[in-house]
């Protein structure tokens, strides 16, 4: 099957913790502290590979965690950086946040990275804390943790030429008389499930990359059939060949119908170039209808061909045109963006509510506060109440009717309140 949509899980490396350590030398009596920071967590990072095409490795993989940052030392040494995760992804890879449906980039330049989640910073260690007044301080700080999302990721390929048409109207077989592609191919509609690419060469002159899409039918820009999976792989597209089945009783019609889906789809696919090819010539009802329809197309000043996928005759004629029109046309307007590093949002205010038989704590800020303390280290517990209290949380504890005894959480830590 190829696969063009897909739905993973990132979480960046959480950063190493500081470490709590004193200079214990020869000849230096009162060493000072010398506890080291911990190491970043590592990030992930999508990366365009051109030698992918579909998304389907993801059918076996769809959760990826980059490693932990190392905890600091002693003698000022940081923890290393934890180990990056990689994933790559073919190029015309649409990345969206899966949860507020929000677009964070186009993927489409061999070698273009994306960091979709930022490892956390490593907590810094007792050295950072040692003041005039505080010489010695015995604690240190907890890595904090690395980003997590949901991504949903979409393909949209990247071909010169599409091949459109109704289906089973051989473009399956064009594809496969001019390319080393492949695809299945039978007398009946709907053979063509999933796009299938091939590269065109030229009298060793120039070569192109030719999509066959699947079929087309009414209703499709709304979503009918294949709808919107076949649709999004036309927009990448610089030309199009629409395949006319010289065996359908008014092919006319049908070419008429396929670009009113085109264009109601997206306005933009209306003025993009097309070549008519009016296949099956092998066939007398196609050879019987072919001048007619070559005048009416004519007369639409548009560039129609008479070939037989099957026998051959005129593919290459088609294959020449497509070729010297494609050196004619601008390429595609998709430029490598500036590589974006995705930030957590600045961090809310905290509030303050009742919860069954105790409070609840909220806001980024205070949780990554508790989060990141130390609580084996009394220091750290009596900084992080001065912390609170600095930014109102207990004073709004107090004014909401907090008594003794009761139970406060914050983030994962239940607390006790005991003034």
């Amino acid at each position: 099957m190829f696969f063009d949509e897909a739905r993973i899980w990132v979480q960046a490396g959480r950063g190493g913790d500081g470490a709590v350590a004193f200079r214990r030398e020869k000849y230096v009596p009162y060493g000072g502290p010398s506890g080291g920071d911990g190491g970043r967590g590592g990030d992930v990072i999508l990366e365009v590979d051109p030698h992918l095409n579909t998304l389907v490795q993801f059918q076996r993989q769809s959760h990826f965690k980059a490693g932990r940052g190392a905890h600091g030392r002693g003698k000022d040494q940081t923890g290393a950086r934890g180990q990056d995760v990689v994933i790559r992804v073919p190029p015309g890879t649409l990345v969206y946040d899966a949860e507020t449906g929000a677009r964070l980039a186009d993927l489409v330049q061999p070698g273009q990275r994306l960091i979709v989640a930022r490892g956390g910073q490593g907590g810094r260690g007792n050295a950072h804390f040692a003041s005039a007044t505080h010489q010695a301080p015995r604690f240190a700080e907890k890595g904090a943790p690395g980003e997590e999302r949901w991504l949903r990721l979409e393909l949209k390929l990247l071909a010169d030429v599409g091949l459109v048409g109704m289906p089973n109207a051989g473009k399956s077989t064009l594809l496969a008389a001019v390319s080393a592609a492949r695809p299945k191919i039978a007398a009946y509609p709907f053979t063509t499930l999933q796009p299938n690419l091939g590269v065109v060469a030229v009298d060793d002159e120039y070569d192109f990359v030719l999509a066959d899409l699947p079929g087309l039918i009414e209703g499709a820009h709304s979503g009918a059939g294949l709808g919107h999976q076949f649709l999004r792989h036309v927009e990448r597209t610089r030309l199009l060949i629409h395949v006319l089945d010289g065996s359908d009783g008014d092919p006319l019609a049908r070419f008429d119908q396929i670009n009113a889906e085109l264009r109601l789809y997206n306005p933009a696919l209306s003025e993009r170039p097309q070549l008519v090819a009016f296949n099956k010539m092998d066939l007398p009802e196609a050879q019987a209808r072919w001048p007619a329809v070559q005048a009416a197309l004519r007369e639409r000043e548009l560039k129609a061909y008479a070939i037989s996928a099957v026998t051959g005759q005129g593919v290459w004629t088609l294959m020449r045109e497509a070729g010297q029109l494609l050196r004619q046309l601008p390429m595609p307007t998709l430029t490598e963006e500036e590589i974006p590093v995705f930030r957590a949002e600045p961090m809310p205010d905290f509030s303050v509510e009742r919860a069954g038989d105790g409070w609840r704590v909220q806001g980024a800020r205070v949780e990554q506060l508790v989060e990141r303390t130390m609580w084996q280290y009394p220091e750290a517990v009596e900084r992080l109440q001065r912390q609170l209290e600095a930014i109102g949380v207990l004073d709004a504890l107090r004014q909401a009717g907090v008594q003794p005894g009761d139970t406060v959480r914050i983030g994962a830590m239940e607390l006790e309140w005991v003034w």
